[in-house]
């Protein structure tokens, strides 16, 4: 890093534009390494759709246990993996202070160090069901999650740090991950100030990426957006704008969901944007919501690798599809 570049990244950290590096006590999202990377290092990394704990799947573990909603495929394909970020669908509680909505969700803690048993590594709360169970909630599931050996991201005491970039790794390059609702939450007041998801204006966000670009040219930013029209193939027309100024901003790769369906995978000024890729542990209402991706990324100081993994969820249990 030049030190224009080092200049520009202590102004933006100062402005609460970067994450934070440091201990996880210290309210920092990742400690970086200390390894120094070669031009031969890369890392793997696998990112799934929505991941819920109630409903149809409360019932399979009840009946069967945690593992049964895991299949020896996704196993083998997530130990190769340094991490994997999947998107929780709910909040993960004792507490039950259900918010006022169609559809109320909640996870019971002693499940969850067996999704860090089976490879998950980082959980996505920046989602329309965090907020299930009210404010104390939220904050609870983020706090289950750490004590169960995983990292949780884009929900937080306040709308500007549920909003902070996750830095996924450092080596061979720096990975961030910014995670974004792009919709509105139902029966839930926008109080920036309390507990929040990750839900700031699509110009707010469109900077904190093209600041990233800016410090670090040769960093690799994920965007995963919640957002789109239930059960639908397409994206809108205004996904479609809102994802090309993504990339337009500095975006590498774009990952959403909230659909429950695998949707259009675009590539736009050579950049991979995957619309929605569906649900990953889940009870599909329809046929259309059991047919899913997973996404694999190998990056390395200069490269990046795309793969698209189709699967499909079988009482709730995915698979990688043959």
């Amino acid at each position: 890093m030049t030190m224009m570049h080092l200049l520009t990244a202590l102004w933006l950290a100062s402005q609460g534009l970067l994450p934070s590096v440091g201990t996880q006590k210290d309210g920092c999202l990742f400690s970086p390494s200390t390894v120094q990377a070669s031009s031969e290092d890369s890392i793997t990394l696998v990112f799934t759709g929505d991941l819920l704990l109630d409903r149809g799947v409360r019932r399979v573990i009840e009946q069967r246990g945690e593992d049964a909603v895991f299949s020896h495929s996704i196993d083998s394909l997530f130990g190769e993996a340094r991490h994997v970020v999947a998107n929780l669908e709910c909040p993960v509680t004792h507490i039950q202070s259900p918010v006022f909505k169609r559809f109320v969700f909640r996870g019971e803690p002693a499940w969850l160090p067996a999704l860090r048993r089976h490879g998950i590594t980082h959980l996505n709360l920046a989602n329309n069901h965090s907020i299930d169970q009210g404010r104390k909630g939220l904050l609870d599931t983020r706090r289950q999650i750490e004590q169960a050996g995983m990292t949780p991201f884009g929900a937080d005491s306040t709308l500007q740090r549920a909003a902070r970039p996750l830095l996924l790794d450092t080596v061979p390059r720096r990975i961030y991950v910014l995670p974004t609702l792009r919709m509105a939450l139902e029966n839930y007041a926008y109080l920036p100030e309390q507990p929040s998801v990750s839900m700031e204006s699509i110009d707010t966000l469109l900077k904190r990426i093209s600041s990233l670009r800016q410090a670090d040219p040769q960093c690799y930013i994920v965007v995963c957006p919640h957002w789109g029209a239930e059960h639908r193939l397409q994206p809108t027309i205004d996904q479609r704008i809102a994802a090309h100024r993504m990339v337009d901003a500095g975006a590498d790769c774009i990952i959403g969901h909230h659909t429950h369906t695998l949707q259009t995978i675009e590539t736009y000024r050579g950049k991979p944007i995957y619309y929605s890729i569906g649900n990953f542990i889940f009870d599909p209402l329809k046929p259309i919501n059991s047919r899913a991706a997973l996404v694999k990324l190998t990056i390395t100081a200069t490269t990046a690798r795309v793969e698209t993994l189709p699967i499909v969820i079988r009482n709730c249990q995915p698979r990688l599809a043959k």
